[in-house]
């Protein structure tokens, strides 16, 4: 079934019983008009339905519809028949020179012209709102997958969280209070892994959490940097706001320090900014890289590939991921829209 829809065989199948329909309804005119009117009859009446169909289905749906201007979108609607009644009804006007039959009535042509329209038009949304429907249930499907799959690895891998804080706070008394870097340094670790641990099980957390915890990474990475690498980290907006996916900016962070450049000599620089604004979520990620890395060890591994399938369940048609790559600047860019 999904290839029925990957292929548009849908579209394939609805054009085909469509034109041949009228084909067969409307082949005595051939007898009357000769063939080229005939072909001409049937192309003009099926690309005009084509036009408001495919306007109606692409652009006024997403457009309007489903950003609830419901008044716009029936005006669109509205413009969209008219102008099938007006060009289809001059045709058939100039059709009845050929037929020699009395030409009908503007009212006449527009009552039956607006009732095709509006039959075809009902008939092809059934259509898309069924394979809308097909693809909701498999993306429901595919999300319970590996939502049990992520649970099973997770018991799987669970250790005593009670006994992990336990030894992390004796290990912090152990360390001699003059070392504060190596205090400061536990404890960041410490607050990673209560986020991780405690609250990243629900569906959302606050994007202000998330950065913190970001921050708690970038802190206890520019420990194992020295003073060769640049690494820049800035939010704006009012992040206390929005809510995101837990552990979905992590990835993107964690990649440019895995490829960020090492040269001795130049510049190495890391630069994360996260802004939060009416458009929605921003977060963009850049490092430098080194043109002598291997292709095996390219920027945007496994941990990348499972973003981009984390989105397409969790922000499906809400998000734009954008990665450029010069020979010396791997960046990454991801916005999480606002749910209309």
């Amino acid at each position: 079934m999904e290839k029925f829809w990957k292929y548009k065989l849908d579209h394939i199948l609805f054009w085909s019983v469509t034109v041949g329909f009228h084909v067969y309804t409307r082949v005595g005119l051939m007898d009357t008009t000769g063939w080229w009117q005939f072909v001409l009859e049937v192309a003009i009446r099926n690309s005009l339905l084509a036009i408001i169909i495919y306007a109606n289905i692409e652009y006024l749906i997403p457009e309007f519809f489903q950003q609830r201007k419901h008044l716009s979108y029936v005006a669109g609607l509205a413009l969209s028949f008219g102008f099938y009644i007006l060009l289809k009804n001059t045709h058939d006007t100039y059709l009845t020179v050929f037929t020699l039959k009395p030409a009908l009535s503007f009212w006449q042509y527009s009552f039956y012209n607006f009732s095709i329209a509006l039959f075809y038009m009902c008939f092809a949304l059934a259509l898309q709102l069924s394979k809308e429907w097909f693809f909701q249930r498999e993306r429901l499907r595919q999300m319970e997958i590996e939502k049990l799959n992520t649970e099973l690895q997770y018991l799987k891998s669970q250790i005593n969280p009670h006994f992990l804080f336990n030894s992390l706070n004796t290990i912090f008394f152990q360390i001699d209070k003059s070392n504060m870097h190596a205090r400061e340094t536990l404890t960041k670790f410490s607050d990673m892994l209560r986020f991780q641990l405690y609250e990243c099980n629900g569906h959302s957390i606050s994007l202000e959490r998330e950065v913190n915890y970001l921050r708690n990474y970038v802190d206890l990475q520019r420990l194992r940097k020295d003073e060769k690498y640049i690494i820049e980290f800035s939010t704006e907006g009012e992040l206390r706001e929005f809510s995101i996916a837990p552990l979905l900016f992590i990835p993107l962070v964690e990649n440019a320090f895995k490829h960020v450049s090492h040269y001795p000599e130049g510049e190495n620089k890391i630069d994360i900014q996260i802004t939060a604004g009416s458009s929605g979520v921003h977060i963009q990620v850049r490092n430098t890289k080194d043109n002598r890395v291997k292709p095996t060890e390219k920027a945007g591994g496994i941990g990348l590939k499972n973003l981009v399938r984390r989105l397409e369940l969790q922000y499906p048609a809400r998000h734009i991921l954008e990665v450029n790559e010069t020979k010396k600047e791997f960046e990454i860019r991801l916005t999480l829209k606002e749910s209309a």
